[in-house]
């Protein structure tokens, strides 16, 4: 199926449940949960970027922000068992090509997990719901995703999920990095295709089981 979307494609974030993690428009009410998922734990983020607990407030702001423009839709990741936003994401980036009106390509990113959540599934099937709507709704030709180059974490768990290495680009964006504001990182760059997506999902579905089986312990 493929959507137009008029000039401009503007990013519209709808609801995308799942068994583990309800994705839903980021608002101003998720600020409280945010504000604690983000102190949790903070060993994880050493290249990534994530409000400390005074600062998410602004950073909802700031994301809405960012929404108004159409460039970015980005989403709480909320947790079935507890009710809580225990992390957040987007889709952002919409490319068209072809046409005008038809997306052709979408990244997905701004994304970061409190400690507790990391592990669980989550992720797993937050990236699961994310690339089947923009795959199978939006009818996008590739959804691609990027990280810091020296992340090897992030980009375990970029591969884990069913994402193609296509390379590094050298000095693409400004480093999140602790003590190097005003500085440019390299970013790994990973993809899916329409191509590639029926075998992705397949397995990228069954290891969502595993997590409600309990087979598995690392997101």
């Amino acid at each position: 199926m493929r959507v137009g979307f008029g000039v401009g494609l503007a990013l519209k974030a709808p609801v995308l449940a799942g068994r583990l993690v309800r994705l839903e428009p980021l608002e101003h009410r998720h600020t409280a949960d945010l504000a604690v998922a983000a102190e949790e734990n903070r060993g994880s983020y050493a290249f990534t970027w994530v409000p400390r607990a005074h600062e998410v407030e602004a950073y909802v702001e700031a994301q809405l922000g960012r929404a108004a423009t159409g460039l970015l839709a980005p989403y709480a990741q909320v947790s079935t068992d507890t009710g809580k936003a225990v992390g957040v994401t987007a889709y952002w980036e919409p490319r068209s090509w072809l046409t005008d009106d038809q997306l052709d390509a979408v990244e997905v990113g701004f994304t970061w997990l409190a400690g507790s959540a990391q592990g669980t599934g989550v992720n797993a099937e937050a990236k699961l719901l994310l690339f089947r709507h923009a795959f199978e709704e939006w009818g996008v030709s590739r959804v691609d995703l990027k990280t810091d180059a020296r992340n090897d974490r992030s980009r375990a768990a970029i591969q884990s999920v069913g994402a193609r290495f296509e390379g590094v680009l050298r000095n693409w964006s400004r480093s999140w990095a602790p003590g190097e504001d005003g500085q440019l990182r390299d970013s790994a760059i990973y993809s899916i295709t329409a191509a590639e997506w029926g075998e992705r999902r397949v397995a990228l579905e069954a290891r969502v089981g595993r997590y409600d089986s309990g087979a598995e312990s690392l997101s």
